[in-house]
């Protein structure tokens, strides 16, 4: 673990910043979210906070400008290239998923993309959804930005807490009393995580 945090602040803050904003770009706005969550790259951004390499304002500001403008992008790609991005190969096998992320949009409208921000798969997949349905941008914009600001926020500030409490107990109780504790945060993280995506997928259903 010592080894990662370390590989993490030897980054160019440059080249930490421009990768930050590159991925949770591109997560929506290219579908890259089947491949890397951008929330990855939203609190490594904010370990890169927490050791000073960057601004934490600024880390936030970048990740948020990213996602919204990323989303505005995705929500263009399925406005106009709807039928072909669902027709590839890589998003035609999360058909079932497709279908409960597209009966969560036509039931929750608004709602289901400030929502779908929260989920990895639908946080992918979602602009492109509501640019298919046509739902007016000024809507879609709203709450999209909504999702990005409270999302953005929330993942940076989860990575800046995340690295300075890692570093305290590092200092304090050695590495290993420091790597302990990350596992533990990790597992309650992933079990979060996965009842999240669990009741996902099950409340389409809950709603019919």
């Amino acid at each position: 673990m010592g080894q990662i945090v370390d590989s993490i602040l030897n980054i160019s803050p440059v080249l930490a910043a421009l990768l930050v904003f590159a991925l949770v770009f591109a997560e929506d706005a290219f579908f890259l979210g089947f491949v890397v969550p951008g929330e990855t790259a939203a609190i490594l951004g904010g370990v890169l906070a927490s050791h000073g390499r960057l601004p934490l304002w600024l880390v936030i500001v970048l990740v948020v400008t990213a996602a919204i403008t990323g989303d505005t992008v995705g929500y263009e790609v399925g406005r106009f290239f709807g039928p072909r991005i669902m027709g590839l190969r890589l998003v035609a096998r999360k058909g079932r998923q497709l279908a409960k992320a597209q009966d969560l949009l036509r039931r929750r409208g608004g709602v289901a993309v400030f929502a779908g921000r929260f989920t990895a798969f639908f946080r992918a997949v979602m602009p492109a959804l509501a640019g298919m349905a046509r739902m007016p941008y000024l809507r879609f914009l709203a709450f999209n930005a909504a999702g990005g600001l409270v999302w953005g926020t929330g993942c940076v500030l989860l990575g800046f807490l995340a690295g300075n409490s890692y570093q305290s107990i590092a200092r304090r109780a050695g590495q290993g009393a420091a790597v302990l504790t990350v596992a533990v945060v990790l597992t309650g993280l992933l079990l979060w995580h996965l009842r999240r995506r669990r009741a996902a997928k099950t409340a389409p259903d809950a709603g019919n």
